[in-house]
């Protein structure tokens, strides 16, 4: 019998490229950052100076050198949580609809959360 292939579904996730947030899990629990990249397909965040890994590149004409670069790898986004610099504290994203469409605001203090894009 074959094997079959079942196809991945990206997952929602609920911050966006930009975010400002905290990471609530893992060896760099309370660190905050924006994010940098979103994988959509594999649920997955990369935040700025947050989870950061070891790369041993070889020499190369952009770095003839080489060496061991540090550089920040992905990480699941349920291990982050938005972060209001308004009320300094991590919050949950409400939507408010308004004439202009859906803006996005914090739980806590009720301020609209700046869109990234």
């Amino acid at each position: 019998m074959a094997a079959t292939k079942h196809k991945v579904q990206p997952e929602k996730i609920h911050v966006k490229k930009g975010d400002y947030v905290m990471v609530i899990s893992g060896k760099d629990a309370g660190k905050k950052g924006k994010i940098i990249d979103v994988i959509m397909k594999k649920g997955r965040v990369v935040v700025e100076k947050a989870n950061m890994v070891k790369r041993h590149t070889k020499p190369s004409q952009t770095m003839p050198q080489g060496g061991i670069v540090p550089k920040e790898a992905p990480m699941a986004s349920s291990n982050v949580m938005l972060y209001c610099q308004e009320c300094n504290s991590v919050t949950r994203v409400s939507f408010k609809v308004t004439e202009d469409g859906k803006t996005r605001v914090c739980k806590h203090c009720g301020v609209n959360l700046p869109d990234n894009h």
